[in-house]
């Protein structure tokens, strides 16, 4: 998922250096969903993950 969000964000970084504002935009916006998806996954995860640890002793 965090992949697709770099390739979301170059391909926009390209397209804005050529000009091309309407596929820049595009890109942006969804490098941007995909990025905070990914981060709640990810917390998710994490949460999830230390709730289920058991004790050491």
């Amino acid at each position: 998922m965090l992949y697709y969000a770099l390739v979301f964000l170059v391909i926009a970084m390209i397209a804005a250096l050529f000009g091309f504002t309407g596929v820049y935009i595009a890109a942006a916006g969804i490098a941007k969903i995909l990025f905070f998806v990914f981060l709640v996954l990810f917390l998710v995860s994490l949460l999830a993950g230390g709730l289920n640890r058991r004790p050491l002793v």
